[in-house]
């Protein structure tokens, strides 16, 4: 039997990921956690570095997964809320879930990187909103979409189907 994941990763021996998107969007990371999940637990860590004039993610809020950053190394900004402040080495971020305020760290120094600590949680069952567009993101249906409101009703039949099935 093959050994799981380390229970010790150094972060220089952790894989480099990355996705980027446009002139303005994306990051690379290395998960630090990479056997958590497997050994049944939940929280995570991701060493990330976002290049200058980038933020790694759209504003969002989070359900359920309470998130923490931690700044290594660089500047940026946390938009939290309705509120921008800068960010340097040494802050630690703390951004609760389910209060309904979303979140944003982005990259604003002109020629450093910023690197950051990522710890969150992984839970099955998450859902992100996207305040500046209306997206929604729901974990256990893989899916990002929006949600157009209507009535609880609508699109239902005059007769419920299990009437039908009942009968047999």
């Amino acid at each position: 039997m093959s050994d799981p994941e380390p229970l010790i990763v150094n972060v220089d021996d952790a894989p480099w990921e990355e996705a980027f998107d446009g002139d303005h969007w994306g990051a690379a990371w290395r998960v630090l956690t990479p056997g958590m999940r497997d050994r049944g637990g939940r929280l995570g860590v991701a060493y990330n570095r976002v290049p200058p004039g980038r933020s790694a993610c759209p504003f969002h809020t989070h359900l359920l997964e309470d998130e923490v950053f931690f700044v290594i190394a660089g500047e940026g900004v946390l938009r939290y809320g309705e509120h921008v402040r800068p960010l340097r080495a040494g802050d630690c971020v703390s951004c609760p879930a389910g209060t309904g305020v979303a979140h944003q760290i982005a990259n604003t120094s002109p020629d450093t990187d910023l690197e950051y600590l990522g710890i969150g949680l992984h839970e099955d069952n998450e859902i992100c909103t996207y305040p500046d567009t209306g997206k929604v993101y729901v974990r256990a249906l893989s899916t990002v979409g929006r949600l157009t409101r209507t009535p609880y009703m609508d699109g239902e039949p005059d007769r419920p189907r299990v009437f039908d099935l009942a009968r047999g």
